[in-house]
């Protein structure tokens, strides 16, 4: 694992050569356009950034004080929903991209925000995620019928977000207690009554001899992806994976002109411990498979956690919101495979009428099988 460093110093060369126009990033490309003359410009790589390296995760809480921005970017909270979204210092308002609510910046409440490690592009177009939201809507069985018809515009206001995200690497080491289960047979005699007539037979009965063990397992964990935001539910970030990791280039501030990102509002700290209790069944099961035999019983375990390391990642998804009968749903779309998460409204006369429907299904099948 590489030693902790700092990301690239913040790109100012955004402005087009040809009308001097602010370039935006290009999804599906590395190049930055311009708008309105197309103007385009390549995001510069070299091989020696190909390759996506961990930091050492007490290295880099130590540094994180010190690797904070100045006052280039600044995080503003949203009133609506809590986010935390980063603000140039040249915006001075915005909306928020998860609820629609007004953004203002006010310079005493700005907060620095540290660089990520690894950020990765916008793949997925807008035009693109406009049409994935359309098809997702489009198939929503229990969505009111009318729901595709009232929300159709809402594709056209999808905002463009980098969300924060953690990824741990660890070894573990486990010392177990337990209990081996292995399995012995007996052969038992009953009686058993047949057209009248009591009959004497046997039959093969399971038992089981458990003996304590111990031991230790070792297990590898690469990339336990921990979500940094709360802009969002929980379930949604966890299922909008998985990312195309293998796209991951190093933090460069030009791919995210023309979107915007949030900081994460989940600690380091905080998000190893979700990252520990990713770890928890794999542990588990390499115990099983180290007692062997037919069952296993797991008494107590010890776990350290070695050669611990991080990654700050910024993952790019489309988000907008739409009202629905005067209600608020969100939902978002992951940038890298166009898989949409959302938040719908049910139909209640589709739901009474399935309910109706199963009902009559089992009354009918209940009078087959009693009339047969």
């Amino acid at each position: 694992m590489s030693e902790l460093a700092k990301p690239s110093a913040i790109n100012n060369s955004l402005s087009c050569a040809g009308c001097g126009a602010l370039l935006h990033f290009e999804p599906g490309t590395h190049n930055l356009k311009c708008d309105y003359c197309g103007e385009s410009n390549t995001i510069a790589t070299y091989e020696e950034e190909d390759e996506i390296s961990s930091f050492d995760y007490e290295n880099f809480i130590a540094g994180i004080d010190t690797d904070k921005q100045g006052d280039t970017l600044k995080v503003v909270n949203c009133p609506g929903c809590g986010s935390k979204t980063i603000l140039t210092e040249f915006t001075t308002s915005d909306k928020c991209p998860f609820c629609t609510a007004p953004l203002v910046l006010e310079l005493e409440s700005g907060q620095q925000y540290v660089t990520p490690h690894y950020i990765l592009p916008f793949e997925i177009t807008q035009q693109q995620g406009a049409k994935f939201f359309a098809d997702w809507i489009s198939g929503l069985w229990w969505a009111p019928n009318d729901l595709a018809k009232n929300v159709g515009g809402t594709s056209s206001v999808l905002k463009g977000v980098y969300l924060p995200y953690w990824a741990y690497d660890t070894d573990t080491v486990t010392d177990y207690t337990g209990e081996r289960g292995d399995h012995y047979y007996t052969t038992e005699t009953y009686t058993e009554t047949i057209d009248g007539r009591s009959e004497t037979r046997t039959r093969e009965v399971q038992h089981t001899s458990w003996s304590s063990v111990s031991g230790t397992v070792y297990c590898d964990f690469r990339d336990l992806v921990v979500p940094a935001s709360k802009s969002l539910p929980e379930k949604t970030l966890n299922k909008l994976s998985p990312w195309k990791f293998k796209s991951l280039v190093k933090f460069d501030e030009r791919y995210m002109s023309g979107f915007r990102s949030e900081a994460y509002q989940l600690a380091p700290q905080q998000g190893l411990l979700v990252a520990v209790e990713q770890t928890v069944s794999q542990i588990n099961s390499e115990i099983y498979n180290d007692i062997g035999g037919d069952e296993q019983r797991i008494n107590h375990t010890n776990t350290d956690y070695n050669n611990k390391a991080i990654k700050y990642l910024m993952l790019p998804v489309w988000a907008s919101a739409y009202t629905y009968n005067g209600k608020l749903y969100q939902f978002t779309i992951n940038a890298s495979t166009g898989e949409v998460i959302g938040e719908r409204p049910l139909s209640a006369v589709k739901i009474i009428l399935a309910v109706l429907l199963a009902i009559i299904l089992i009354a009918a099948a209940v009078l087959y099988f009693k009339n047969a």
